[in-house]
C-alpha cells in the first residue's frame, strides 16, 4: 500500500505541475495553440497512467466497468471536443480522490497491524548452561526457553521457574498485568514485565497462539460482508448503466430537438460519465468494516471477518452456556457425604477414579484431595461423556457421576436436595454417598444480562447441569428461560428449535467457554467463544472470539458491531443520494466536470470521517 501511495504522488506531481504550466500559458501570447494543447496532453497523460494501467489489468481479469472506465471515457472525450481544461482537471481531482483512498485504507490497516502486531522477533533457547538466540519458528515442543523482563514471549509454554508480571494487552484487551508462576501457561504475544522465566514450550510457533491469531485477522477482510457484497453487486450493474444513459444524454436531445446545439449535449454527457463514477461510494464501505474489525480488536474481541461483525448486529437472541460462561466453571468441594466409610476414603477414591479427566469437576476434585495419586491402584477407566467414569480401582468397579449416570447403570442414588452439583459414587453396585461441588458466578455476568434485557435482547441459559443449579444460577442474573440437563447433542437439538422459530432477519448467538461447544458454536449464526485464548476448539469453530474470561466483552462486540453497520447505512444513503443529484445537475448543465468529481471526493471524505466519528464512539 506504500508503495501505491508512493506512486500516486509521483503521478501527481508531474501531472499537477504540467497542468499548472499549461494554465499559466493559455491566452497570454507567448504560446502557440499547438504548444499549449502539447502541455496539456502531456499533463493528461501523466496523470491518467496509472488509470490506465489499473484499466488494463480489470480487462484482462474480465472485469471491464467500473470508475476508471467511466473516468477514462469522459475524459478522453472531452479531450476530443477541445475541453482539455476540463478533461485535464477532472483527471486531477480524481487521482487526488485516489490518493486520499490509499492513504485512508493504509493508516486504518497499519493501525490494526501495528496493534497487532504480536509476533515475536526471536527466542531464546537455553542447551545446557547457555542460551542461544534463534527464530520461534526454530522451536521445538519440549524446548527450554529463557524470557527476560521486557521481551516477547516468542512461543506457547510452561512456566518452570521463576514469577513475573505479563501484559497481556495486545491479546486480551486487559490493561492491567497478570501475575505468572511455575506451573502456569504464558502464551506468544504476550510480554515480560518484571522477573526472569524459564518455560518449557508447549507449542510449536505456527501453532501458538500469536501466529493463529495474526492468521485470524489477517484473514479477517476476505470475508466480506452482505453490505459489502451488496455494493459490489452495485457497482457491477451501476457502471454499465449509466455509461449508457450518459451517451443517451449526448444523442437523444439533439436528436429530438434539432434546435439544440450537439456540442452542448456532448459536453452534458461526458459530465454526466464524471458525475456517475462511483468511487466516493466504494471506499467509504469497506473502510467502515475494516474500522470496526480494528475497533473489536483493541477490546480484546476477535471478528473473523466482516460478514460475522454484520451478522452480530442483527442478533436478537444470546444463548448461553452456563458453566465457564456465566461461572467461573472453577469449582470446590463444598460438602462430602459418605456412605458406609470415611469422608477421606470417599474423596480418595473419587479422586483417583478421576485422575485422568481434566473435567473441571474432577481438577475440582483432585485439589481437594491435595496428595499425589497412586496411578498403580487405578487398573482401568472409561470416561462416559457428560455422564461419568467407571473404573476398577483396588480391584473394585467404582462408578462415580452424576444421577443420570447412576439411572443409566441401574445403581440406587440419594438424591440431593441442596444447591450444587452433586458427583455420586458407587461401589461394587453398592453406592458409596456423594460429594456436592459449587461454581461461583462471573462478577460481571449480571451487568451483561442486564444490558442485554434494557436494550430488547433476549436472554437464554443451556446447561448440561440439574434443574436445581440452573434455576439457582437463573435466578440470580434474572434470565428468564433455562434448559437444564442437556447432553451436547441435546444442546445442539435445542439451538435446532430455537434457530427454526426466529424470523429469517433475525440472528441467534450462541455464548459458550469454547471448550466443550464446539458443536454448538458452529451451528449458530454467530458463535461466541469467551476465553479463547488458547483454546484451539474456540479459534476453530467461533466466528467471535473473546480473549478474556469476561461476559461483558460481549456490550463491547454489540456496540461496536452496530455503529459499524449504522456508519456504513449513513454513508450508503449520503453517498448514493449526492450521486442522484449530482446526475440531475449535470444532465441540465449546472455543474462542470471539476465540480462533479470535487464534489465525489467531498462526499468520500465526510463518509470517511463519519465511518471514524461513530465507530470511535462506540
Amino acid at each position: 500500500m506504500a508503495k501505491a501511495v508512493k506512486i500516486k504522488f509521483i503521478e501527481l506531481g508531474a501531472g499537477g505541475i504540467l497542468y499548472l504550466a499549461a494554465l499559466y500559458t493559455t491566452g497570454d501570447g507567448e504560446w502557440t495553440s499547438g504548444a499549449e494543447t502539447v502541455c496539456f496532453l502531456l499533463a493528461y497523460f501523466a496523470l491518467a497512467a496509472g488509470v490506465f494501467a489499473q484499466l488494463i489489468r480489470n480487462f484482462r481479469k474480465m472485469h471491464f466497468f467500473d470508475e476508471n472506465f467511466l473516468m477514462l471515457l469522459a475524459t478522453v472525450g472531452a479531450l476530443i471536443i477541445g475541453k482539455y481544461t476540463e478533461a485535464v482537471g477532472a483527471i486531477l481531482f480524481f487521482q487526488i480522490g485516489k490518493l486520499i483512498e490509499e492513504i485512508s485504507m493504509s493508516r486504518t490497516k497499519k493501525s490494526i497491524a501495528k496493534y497487532m502486531d504480536i509476533r515475536p522477533e526471536f527466542a531464546n533457547r537455553k542447551v545446557g548452561n547457555k542460551e542461544e538466540n534463534v527464530a520461534p519458528s526454530d522451536l521445538k515442543r519440549g524446548d527450554v526457553i529463557v524470557i527476560r523482563p521486557g521481551e516477547k514471549i516468542p512461543v506457547d509454554a510452561v512456566v518452570t521457574a521463576g514469577s513475573s508480571m505479563v501484559d497481556m494487552k495486545a491479546l486480551t484487551g486487559e490493561s492491567e498485568p497478570g501475575e505468572v508462576k511455575i506451573g502456569q501457561k504464558v502464551y506468544s504475544g504476550s510480554i515480560n514485565l518484571s522477573g526472569l522465566l524459564e518455560a518449557r514450550v508447549s507449542k510449536v510457533y505456527a501453532e501458538s497462539t500469536a501466529s493463529r491469531i495474526m492468521g485470524l485477522v489477517e484473514g479477517a477482510n476476505k470475508k466480506k460482508s452482505e453490505t459489502e457484497k451488496f455494493a459490489d453487486r452495485f457497482t457491477k450493474y451501476y457502471t454499465p448503466i449509466v455509461t449508457c444513459l450518459g451517451i443517451l444524454v449526448m444523442i437523444l436531445p439533439p436528436m429530438m430537438l434539432p434546435a439544440h446545439d450537439t456540442e452542448t449535449w456532448m459536453y452534458r454527457g461526458l459530465i454526466f460519465l464524471v458525475a456517475a463514477c462511483p468511487f466516493g461510494l466504494l471506499v467509504s464501505v469497506p473502510l467502515a468494516f475494516l474500522g470496526g474489525i480494528g475497533a473489536a480488536s483493541k477490546q480484546g474481541v476477535l471478528m473473523k471477518g466482516s460478514n460475522f461483525l454484520e451478522a452480530l448486529s442483527k442478533a436478537e437472541t444470546f444463548i448461553f452456556d452456563k458453566t465457564g460462561t456465566l461461572t467461573q466453571g472453577v469449582f470446590h468441594v463444598k460438602k462430602i457425604c459418605p456412605k458406609g466409610m470415611t469422608a477421606e476414603e470417599l474423596l480418595e477414591l473419587t479422586a483417583h477414579g478421576e485422575a485422568y479427566s481434566s473435567h473441571p469437576i474432577a481438577v475440582s476434585l483432585q485439589e481437594a484431595y491435595g496428595k499425589d495419586v497412586d496411578l498403580g491402584r487405578v487398573k482401568y477407566i472409561k470416561e462416559f461423556s457428560g455422564f461419568g467414569v467407571m473404573a476398577e480401582i483396588d480391584g473394585k468397579d467404582v462408578y462415580i457421576g452424576n444421577s443420570k449416570f447412576m439411572n443409566r447403570q441401574g445403581l440406587y442414588y440419594q438424591p440431593v436436595s441442596e444447591i450444587g452439583t452433586a458427583v455420586h459414587v458407587a461401589v461394587d453396585g453398592e453406592y458409596a454417598g456423594y460429594i456436592l461441588i459449587s461454581d461461583a458466578l462471573r462478577k460481571d455476568a449480571k451487568r451483561t444480562i442486564r444490558w442485554l434485557e434494557r436494550h430488547q435482547l433476549e436472554a437464554v441459559m443451556l446447561t448440561g447441569d440439574n434443574e436445581r443449579v440452573a434455576q439457582s444460577v437463573a435466578k440470580q442474573l434474572g434470565i428468564e428461560y433455562v434448559y437444564a440437563n442437556l447432553m451436547p447433542e441435546d444442546k445442539v437439538a435445542q439451538l435446532e428449535e430455537f434457530i427454526d422459530s426466529q424470523m429469517e432477519s433475525e440472528n441467534l448467538a450462541f455464548v459458550g467457554d469454547g471448550i466443550n461447544d464446539a458443536p454448538v458454536l458452529a451451528r449458530a449464526d454467530i458463535g461466541i467463544a469467551m476465553g479463547g485464548l488458547g483454546a484451539d476448539a474456540a479459534l476453530e469453530a467461533a466466528d467471535v472470539i473473546l480473549m478474556e474470561d469476561e461476559p461483558s466483552r460481549i456490550i463491547d462486540a454489540i456496540r461496536i458491531s452496530r455503529g459499524t453497520i449504522r456508519a456504513v447505512k449513513q454513508n450508503l444513503i449520503f453517498a448514493i443520494g449526492m450521486k442522484i443529484l449530482l446526475l440531475i445537475l449535470a444532465f441540465f448543465g449546472y455543474v462542470s466536470m471539476q465540480d462533479a468529481i470535487i464534489a465525489d471526493m467531498g462526499v468520500m471524505l465526510i463518509n470517511i470521517l463519519n465511518s471514524f466519528w461513530v465507530i470511535t464512539l462506540c
